[in-house]
């Protein structure tokens, strides 16, 4: 455990009992106006839950995953349509950390490094991650520009913009040392991806590892892929964007929390079920056209709750993940100090996941 617990634990127990019993209370069929539900419509893809009264702050990045089709969807507000729901957007991981630590928000999507981060010293915030939107594959790239190298370690005494603090950075760092390079090596620039396209345009970087669709702005103006973080996940270092709750708005509202994980479940589904209809929410959050978006699904894997309700995730492997990734940001001086395994072990709750997943089995 952390040195100074600040899980309950009663309350997370209570809390998963709670979500395990919704799960069936949220098992209806497929029903109602399932087209309405699609592209901002009004519908629920199931029986609305009227009881439920949350009062959500949910914060989302602007990446083609299951959690920009639930917003533009309107799946959550159709489906509790008595909860006050409020979205917000951010730039990066590192900004949805700091609404954590300043009590802004309830729900939020950031990257398992800024999530590590956020169960680490000296945050050590008392939060979970309690869903996983996606595996970061080739959709997290470093883009060289004019040829300027072939490999990382080309890149040497350039200067290589990224965000700070995210899976992008993450995924840089780890390059570097599997390359046998110190950071120092190169001029590492902390970025927001809005900035890193027009310092590009400028000539102000050399090259840039960040996901789209700035990604994508940057090769279509001379830019060369060289590294993917699908290539350092192979290499042992995995990289997520994951949902992550306030433990005790977990505690607390175990109903909405279940609605949101089979909300998102749902979205998995139609990714790989019905791409283009995906494809058009996806479109109209991030800023891309219909078939820029579905292409870039291929840059990600997307899992269904059961898949996430396994030790190979959020019941088991996830949390050694969280630990490595502690150890890796410890040793490059981005985290203060590592906790026990346990301690990243404790900060994953796949109660939701689990619920969603029955309530997809109950069908």
């Amino acid at each position: 455990m952390k040195p100074e617990p600040i899980k309950n634990v009663r309350s997370k127990a209570a809390a998963a009992a709670a979500l395990s019993a919704l799960a069936l209370l949220t098992s209806g069929c497929v029903g109602g106006d399932e087209k309405a539900a699609a592209g901002g419509g009004s519908g629920c893809p199931w029986d609305a839950d009227e009881s439920i009264t949350s009062t959500v702050r949910i914060g989302y990045q602007k990446i083609p995953n299951g959690d920009v089709v639930v917003k533009d969807q309107k799946i959550l507000e159709s489906c509790a349509p008595n909860a006050t729901i409020t979205w917000s957007s951010f730039a990066s991981g590192g900004d949805v950390v700091q609404a954590f630590g300043g009590k802004s928000l309830d729900l939020g999507l950031m990257g398992s490094s800024p999530a590590t981060k956020a169960l680490s010293a000296p945050l050590n915030l008392p939060v979970s991650v309690v869903w996983i939107h996606d595996v970061i594959g080739a959709a997290e790239s470093l883009v060289v520009r004019d040829g300027a190298a072939t490999d990382i370690t080309g890149l040497k005494g350039k200067t290589i913009a990224t965000p700070f603090g995210s899976t992008a950075h993450f995924s840089l760092l780890q390059a570097i040392s599997d390359a046998g390079q110190k950071a120092t090596d190169y001029t590492l620039v902390n970025a927001d991806p809005e900035q890193i396209a027009p310092a590009w345009s400028r000539g102000d970087v050399d090259a840039s590892w960040v996901w789209d669709p700035t990604l994508s702005e940057l090769k279509k103006d001379k830019g060369t892929v060289i590294l993917t973080s699908e290539d350092t996940a192979k290499a042992g270092k995995p990289t997520y964007d994951v949902g992550v709750a306030a433990d005790d708005f977990i505690a607390e509202n175990a109903d909405f929390l279940a609605l949101w994980a089979k909300a998102q479940d749902y979205a998995v589904a139609q990714i790989a079920d019905d791409p283009d209809k995906a494809a058009e929410s996806v479109a109209v959050e991030v800023g891309v056209t219909t078939d820029e978006a579905r292409a870039q699904f291929d840059g990600f894997v997307y899992l269904s709750a059961a898949e996430q309700a396994t030790p190979d995730y959020l019941a088991g492997k996830l949390g050694a993940d969280l630990f490595a990734t502690a150890q890796f940001l410890h040793s490059q001086d981005g985290i203060a100090a590592v906790g026990p395994e346990s301690a990243y072990a404790d900060g994953v709750d796949a109660s939701a996941a689990e619920a969603a997943a029955k309530a997809s089995s109950a069908k």
